[in-house]
């Protein structure tokens, strides 16, 4: 039996016609009643922004993958400037013929690259083939060295414009293929972009499928639909502004769109649910609308708000490794998430207040829209508080055997085979592989005074995993730099080259320093490495933070937290069996690396933690609510899943249903996220939200909801109740 709660509710309720509306509340009626204005401004927002967004895939940069600060970098960047751009940025044009590269038809096509290439302003110089350096020993493979003349995001660009027309200077017989740092980022940027426009496209009837189930009417179910198109043209229309200021990587678009899509869902299923039931309470005496939109906003609208506090807070996380992309991604994304939830505030409830009822138009037959309360999940709720250990043991060891694999997990840069087979950086590497070595794409570049050239070169050569020493060059400009290139014997994705660069720098003499384009892709692991538990740490704090001031509850705060750890690793387990063992490489279509992308574990989980947190602000708000009406556990943890359930339910069916199709489309890195966020997902709501968090509920009973008096005394009060 449901029991009085004085000391959460201690004055009488009052009446309908007294009560007044919270600040979203308040806020919610002005959009109601300024519904032009509203409507107007967002469509301003809209056209002014969206009118910059068809130049967001040229706009944005296509590089920005590397450790800031790091000795790599500053190699590069000491290359740029004194060796005339013969730096890990510089693009490679390899020529291979079936006859020796002397002969005047092979010297045609060498003497047109090199002015193709030269003729660009972002190229510095074009350095000839050279017998014994850049000629193979059989004679039949040459390679340009198109210096960088630009930063490495221009020289990006520069690989898009030139590796077509390099390409169509191929005759009989001759190959012309462009390679290097710069042309990689290119082909690797068109190919996700590619996947992830294609898994756009294949995920959007599915969505609208779903939401539609979900809602019951088709007029229901365009609403978040809405919300996603407005911000999706904001946020790309800002980004594009934005790379005026500083680079942007493209990767902050494609990843904003996946994340404006599922939280926009999210948001609009919330609220929406949350509407029609406070219209349905209301019609046995006269329907308000503008009212039933600020109980949604005061109730609905401050989990929304607190959820998207909680993604913009895990996302903020990443900011702290220092490596532009990465940075890019994380604020892109951000912009994304403040955009939807802008219009989720706004937006939405002016919408709402205009349809009112006709939020039901258009409904399927026998759909049952207006039921706030879901029959299936409340019997669920009921079934747990009866039974919690059974259910929750059976979730917390599937979740722990998923988990598991996580112990053994390996992580490096993507390797070359993430490119298309076709594709023109993984065409001109494995011809120079062919040509002169498996180390030669991974060609090792070591700058050191000029004086103690001599000596540097000469422990280059002597190191183990080293296969060969080109002469030492000096720097053309006075500036007492000589290079030293060095060749690898292995592959530059081998795991034993980055024993050979710390043996290296262990070794050559001091102010001696080792780059080159694969070692920024091993200090950029090292460094991601590094920040991964500082970047965990600070989303787990900050997102139980935010739960306790929401919540006023320590104890539910944390396990909240805790439990969102839980999906995670059997995400992660998961991932380490499919992308690192091959288990299931064959249907999903892709060769395994033997690892996983180094990038994966600390982006990934600000990802996934944001999304978990999203589905546990939602459900504890619910019994939150539940437990401030009521005072008692049990109608608290069966009301939030009767009335919540069926929301986290739909919401994550259509996050699945969006991660899932990444993983069908394009080469493994999109592959991977899809996977991943998928199954994390998909865990999170089957499992954890919707059988742990409840048991924990049931299980901690009024616990859950103590607040120690002088915490108390501390945090603000936010009630999620309507009177």
């Amino acid at each position: 039996m449901n029991r009085p709660a004085p000391a959460v509710r201690p004055a009488a309720p009052p009446s309908e016609s007294d009560a007044r509306p919270g600040l979203l509340g308040r806020l919610g009626l002005w959009s109601v009643r300024h519904v032009k204005a509203v409507l107007a401004g967002w469509l301003l927002v809209v056209i002014g922004l969206g009118a910059f967004a068809p130049q967001v895939t040229t706009a944005l940069s296509g590089a920005g993958w590397q450790a800031d600060g790091s000795e790599s970098v500053t190699v590069r960047q000491l290359a740029e400037q004194h060796f005339a751009g013969n730096a890990s940025s510089a693009i490679q044009i390899v020529v291979t013929a079936d006859r020796p590269v002397t002969e005047p038809a092979v010297q045609q096509v060498i003497t047109k690259a090199a002015d193709l290439a030269a003729a660009d302003p972002r190229i510095s110089t074009v350095i000839a083939p050279r017998p014994g350096a850049t000629i193979s020993p059989d004679g039949r493979t040459a390679v340009l060295l198109a210096g960088a003349k630009a930063s490495p995001d221009d020289m990006v660009r520069a690989a898009d414009d030139l590796k077509k027309p390099l390409a169509d200077l191929a005759a009989p017989g001759i190959d012309v293929h462009a390679t290097g740092a710069s042309v990689l980022w290119s082909d690797f940027n068109k190919a996700n972009h590619d996947a992830m426009m294609k898994s756009e496209f294949m995920s959007w009837p599915v969505t609208l499928a779903i939401l539609v189930l979900a809602f019951g009417s088709l007029v229901a179910a365009g609403l978040p639909l809405l919300l996603t198109m407005a911000g999706l043209a904001a946020s790309a229309g800002s980004l594009v502004l934005i790379s005026h200021l500083f680079p942007v990587s493209v990767w902050a678009m494609n990843f904003a769109m996946m994340f404006a899509l599922a939280l926009g869902i999210d948001y609009a299923l919330f609220l929406v649910v949350r509407f029609r039931s406070a219209r349905d309470v209301r019609t046995g005496r006269a329907p308000d609308t503008a009212r039933a939109v600020a109980e949604t906003m005061d109730t609905a609208g401050k989990a929304v708000l607190l959820s998207g506090a909680t993604v913009l807070v895990s996302l903020s996380a990443v900011m702290l490794v220092p490596s532009p992309a990465f940075r890019s991604m994380a604020g892109g994304i951000m912009l994304a998430v403040l955009f939807v939830l802008a219009a989720t505030l706004t937006l939405l409830p002016a919408v709402l207040g205009k349809l009112g009822p006709r939020v039901d138009a258009l409904a399927l037959p026998r759909a049952k829209g207006n039921a706030h309360t879901s029959p299936r999940f409340a019997a669920w709720g009921e079934r747990l508080w009866r039974h919690p250990l059974r259910y929750g043991a059976l979730a917390l060891a599937a979740l722990i055997a998923l988990a598991a694999p996580v112990i053994g997990l390996r992580t490096a840069m993507p390797s070359i085979a993430v490119l298309p087979g076709d594709a023109s950086a993984r065409a001109g590497y494995t011809a120079v592989q062919q040509a002169f070595g498996p180390g030669a794409p991974g060609t090792l570049q070591i700058l050191t005074p000029a004086g103690q050239a001599a000596d540097t070169a000469a422990r280059t050569a002597a190191t183990p995993g080293i296969a060969g020493v080109m002469p030492a060059q000096d720097a053309a400009d006075g500036s007492g730099w000589s290079m030293i290139q060095a060749v690898p014997a292995v592959d530059p994705s081998s795991p034993d080259l980055a024993h050979t660069v710390h043996a290296l720098r262990a070794e050559l003499p001091t102010d001696t320093l080792v780059g080159g384009a694969a070692v920024e892709n091993l200090d950029l692991q090292h460094l991601l490495t590094e920040k991964t538990p500082l970047v965990i740490g600070v989303v787990m704090a900050l997102g139980f933070l935010l739960l306790l001031v929401a919540l006023r509850a320590p104890l539910i705060a944390a396990l909240g937290t805790a439990a969102s750890l839980l999906s995670t690793g059997a995400a992660f387990g998961v991932a380490r069996l499919v992308f690192q063992d091959g288990h299931g490489a064959g249907p999903l279509g892709f060769t395994p690396q033997g690892f996983l992308d180094g990038w994966a574990p600390v982006f990934f989980f600000a990802m996934i933690f944001a999304i978990a947190m999203d589905y546990t602000v939602f459900l504890l708000a619910s019994a939150k609510e539940h437990y401030e009406r009521t005072a008692d556990p049990r109608a608290a943890m069966t009301g939030a899943l009767a009335h919540s359930g069926r929301v986290v339910f739909a919401a994550a069916g259509v996050m699945v249903a969006v991660f899932f199709t990444f993983a069908l489309s394009g080469p493994l890195p999109p592959k991977e996220m899809g996977i991943v966020l998928g199954v994390a997902v998909l865990l999170d709501a089957a499992l954890v939200r919707l059988v742990l968090l409840p048991v924990l509920l049931r299980l901690t009973g009024r616990a859950a909801w103590h607040t120690p008096a002088w915490l108390d005394r501390v945090l603000p009060r936010i009630s999620f109740s309507h009177d």
